[in-house]
């Protein structure tokens, strides 16, 4: 299996899958879940691009740690640059869901010239909500009891799967207990196109989606955004032709 070196000779793992001819696209899942959770829709994208999974570190197939970083996302906005420079990559697209969007978000921002364009999948803004963290272990609390979700933290991350689901609940709940920052810069100064999908019925987030949108695009015309009336979390899967279909159309279109 395929792994690069991060700091402190940490080892984070990827795959390569697709058209090995066609641009270079980097999928990035979210917050307890892994890269196994692109397999049903891959066949979907990997036609037309080559399809480049990692596993952010502590999840998956990646090493793990003892405790995730402060600024989880901006860091794993460091481990996506990381692997694009391990690959000699440049102009690399970015297909970020859910905590994957902040992170993808953070390596544009970051390494500008390294990417091409980004979509933000189930994107909830660039604050987060009011009770945010209280929230978060209501709803981890739950899952732990519920038979699907164990199946599926299990199914993404093997049999440690409550060790990394109590250390990501830990940080995400200090990300508001401690003001920690969620992006290196401003998402306003994002230098690359950027595509924000989001749904209306997506329980799981909790900002103002519509008005947040409209402000960003207003502040950078580089931020373009898709609101669908229905859909659950992530869109990606949810709606996974429909999503297909908008970012392979985003992807194609000339910068």
């Amino acid at each position: 299996m395929p792994y690069f070196t991060y700091c402190n000779g940490k080892q984070i793992f990827y795959r390569e899958t697709g058209n090995s001819e066609g641009e270079p696209c980097i999928f990035l899942h979210g917050n307890t879940a892994s890269s196994r959770m692109f397999e049903f829709i891959l066949p979907l994208y990997q036609e037309e691009m080559k399809a480049v999974l990692m596993d952010f570190l502590g999840n998956g197939k990646s090493d793990r740690v003892s405790s995730f970083p402060e600024e989880l996302w901006i860091d794993q906005g460091h481990q996506i640059v990381g692997l694009c420079r391990a690959l000699g990559c440049d102009k690399v697209n970015l297909i970020g869901t859910s905590g994957g969007a902040y992170a993808a978000i953070n390596a544009a921002l970051e390494a500008p010239e390294l990417f091409r364009k980004v979509v933000a999948d189930s994107f909830d803004g660039s604050t987060l909500p009011e009770g945010f963290g209280e929230e978060i272990i209501r709803e981890r609390t739950a899952a732990k009891k519920d038979e699907q979700a164990r199946g599926f933290y299990e199914w993404c991350q093997g049999e440690d799967w409550e060790t990394v689901i109590d250390l990501d609940t830990e940080v995400l709940v200090n990300y508001e207990k401690n003001h920690v920052r969620l992006f290196r810069s401003p998402i306003e100064m994002i230098q690359v196109p950027l595509l924000i999908t989001v749904s209306r019925k997506d329980e799981m987030l909790a900002n103002d989606m519509e008005a947040e949108c409209r402000r960003l695009h207003e502040k950078n015309p580089y931020v373009s955004y898709k609101i669908y009336d229905s859909g659950a979390h992530p869109l990606i899967l949810s709606r996974a032709e429909e999503m297909a279909e908008l970012v392979r159309e985003f992807l194609k279109n000339a910068v």
